[in-house]
C-alpha cells in the first residue's frame, strides 16, 4: 500500500500565544497553578511575593522543592511538555506553567537549582514580545538581570525553583501603571490570592499523611488553612460517609463522599468564626459540593445539578474526592478549577445529598436532633430484611427532601406530627423519628 503524503504544519507561535492567554485564569488561580508544580516537586515551603514598582512591578513564586536540571527546565517551558504524570500528581496537561503565567504577564522567567552539593543554578526566560517578533516559541537565557540575581541568591542554600512574572499587562492598567490605583490593585490581588490558596490547599497546609505540612506565605504573611467543614467546631455534625465505584467506558475508579452539617450561628464557638467560615461567596453560595482532585480543591459551591441552592440548606457542605485516574471522567479543565459531574455519579449522589439537606434544614430551623443519621438496619437481620429497612428509610428521606424542595416543609412537619401520634410504627419504619 502506498504511503499517504503528509505535511508538518507548525502553528504560528505569535498567534497561538494570544489565544492561550485567555484559557480562563484569574490572578489567584494562576498563582495556584504554579503552587501545584511546587507541591509536585516536593516543596515544603512556597513564598509568593507581589511587589509593586509601577510598570516594573513583578511577582515571585519561590519554593524549596527538588528543582530542575537545565534539560528539564527547557522541557517545562515547552508548550505541552512531554513529561508523564504519575498517579496523584497535580499536573495534568503540561500547560500550567506557561498558560497560568502568561495569562497574567508577558515575561516569564524560571530560575532553578536541583543539586544540593553544587551551588549551580539555571535560568531561562519566555518573553511574548520576542515570541511575537520571531514567531517562534523561543526560550532564552535572561543574561545579567538584577531580579534574576535575586532569585539565584535565594537558591544559594539549597535546591528549589523561582518563577518570576514581569510586564504584568493583564494586571496593571496600561495608561497609569505607576498610580495609586495600580498599587491598591496589587495589594487587593495579594489579599485575594492568600484567601484562595488558604482554601484550595487547606489539606496540604493542615498536613497530609505521608508528606510534610506545606508552609505558604504571601508577602511575608503565613497563609492559614480555610477548611470549609469547620473541623474544630464541637457542634458540627458529620453524617455517614459513602464510597462509589465509577465504571465509564474503559475508565474505572472510586469516589468518596463525606457530608457535614455546620452549626447554626448561635451554636458556633464565636461570631468571628461564623463569619470566617461563611467563605468568599458567603453562606448561601458556599453550600454544596467541595470537589477535590488528589486532595487539591478544584471546585466548590452548588450541588452540581442535583438540587438548587436554598437558604434553608446553607449549612450543608460535602467533600467529594476523586483521583487523577478519573480526570477524563470529570472533564477537568486546563486551569484545574472546573469539573463536570458525570451523569452516572450524579444519580448515585442524589439520595445522599438529599439526606444531608434534610438535616441541614433542621439545623437551620434549630430543630433538636439526637441522631446524626437515619437509624441503620440491624446488621444481624436477614439480608432481605436489611434491604427492606434501607429502602424504607431512603423513602422517608426522599419524602422529606421533596417537601423541602417544594417549599412545603411546614406542612410536612404538621403531617409528621400527626403520624407520630397516629402511626408511630410508620414513623419508625421510614426513619422519621431520627
Amino acid at each position: 500500500m502506498a504511503r499517504e503524503a503528509w505535511f508538518e504544519v507548525a502553528p504560528s507561535a505569535a498567534r497561538l500565544t494570544g489565544s492561550m492567554r485567555d484559557i480562563g485564569y484569574d490572578f489567584p488561580t494562576a498563582v495556584a497553578d504554579i503552587v501545584d508544580n511546587s507541591i509536585a516537586a516536593g516543596a515544603t515551603r512556597v513564598d509568593v511575593m507581589v511587589e509593586f514598582d509601577g510598570a516594573d512591578s513583578r511577582v515571585f513564586i519561590t519554593d524549596d522543592g527538588s528543582g530542575m536540571s537545565p534539560g528539564a527546565l527547557l522541557e517545562a517551558l515547552r508548550l505541552g511538555s512531554r513529561r508523564s504524570y504519575a498517579g496523584g500528581e497535580l499536573g495534568r496537561y503540561g500547560l500550567g506553567l506557561k498558560t497560568a503565567s502568561l495569562s497574567q504577564c508577558r515575561s516569564l522567567t524560571v530560575v532553578t537549582r536541583n543539586s544540593r552539593a553544587a551551588v549551580r543554578t539555571c535560568a531561562r526566560a519566555l518573553d511574548l514580545d520576542l515570541v511575537e517578533e520571531w514567531d517562534e516559541w523561543a526560550v532564552v537565557d535572561p543574561g545579567p538581570d538584577p531580579q534574576v540575581a535575586r532569585a539565584r541568591k535565594w537558591l544559594a542554600e539549597g535546591p528549589g525553583t523561582v518563577v518570576l512574572w514581569r510586564n504584568l499587562d493583564r494586571v496593571l492598567p496600561e495608561r497609569n501603571p505607576d498610580g495609586g490605583w495600580a498599587r491598591r490593585r496589587l495589594e487587593a490581588l495579594a489579599t485575594k490570592t492568600a484567601e484562595h490558596l488558604a482554601m484550595v490547599f487547606h489539606r496540604f497546609i493542615e498536613g497530609l499523611e505521608g508528606r510534610p505540612q506545606l508552609v505558604l506565605t504571601v508577602n511575608g504573611n503565613k497563609v492559614e488553612p480555610w477548611n470549609p467543614f469547620a473541623p474544630h467546631e464541637a457542634a458540627r455534625t458529620e453524617l455517614a460517609s459513602h464510597a462509589f465505584e465509577l465504571n465509564i467506558g474503559e475508565r474505572a475508579g472510586h469516589v468518596t463522599l463525606r457530608r457535614f452539617v455546620l452549626p447554626s450561628r448561635d451554636r458556633f464557638s464565636a461570631q468571628a468564626e461564623f463569619d470566617r467560615l461563611s467563605g468568599p461567596l458567603n453562606w448561601n453560595r458556599q453550600q454544596g459540593l467541595y470537589i477535590y482532585r488528589a486532595d487539591r480543591l478544584v471546585q466548590w459551591g452548588g450541588w452540581g445539578g442535583i438540587r438548587g441552592i436554598d437558604e434553608h440548606t446553607k449549612l450543608a457542605r460535602a467533600a467529594l474526592d476523586f483521583g487523577t485516574d478519573l480526570d477524563a471522567v470529570f472533564n477537568i479543565n486546563v486551569a484545574k478549577m472546573r469539573v463536570t459531574l458525570p451523569p452516572q455519579l450524579r444519580h448515585m449522589l442524589e439520595t445522599s445529598i438529599n439526606e444531608l439537606c434534610v438535616y441541614a434544614n433542621d439545623a437551620y430551623r434549630k430543630t433538636p436532633r439526637g441522631a446524626t443519621r437515619p437509624v441503620p438496619p440491624d446488621l444481624g437481620a436477614p439480608a432481605e430484611q436489611r434491604a427492606a429497612t434501607h429502602a424504607a428509610v431512603s423513602a422517608g428521606v426522599a419524602v422529606r427532601a421533596a417537601a423541602m424542595q417544594a417549599g412545603e416543609w411546614q406542612a410536612w412537619q404538621r403531617i409528621a406530627a400527626v403520624l407520630r401520634e397516629t402511626s408511630p410504627e410508620v414513623v419508625e419504619l421510614l426513619g422519621l423519628d431520627t
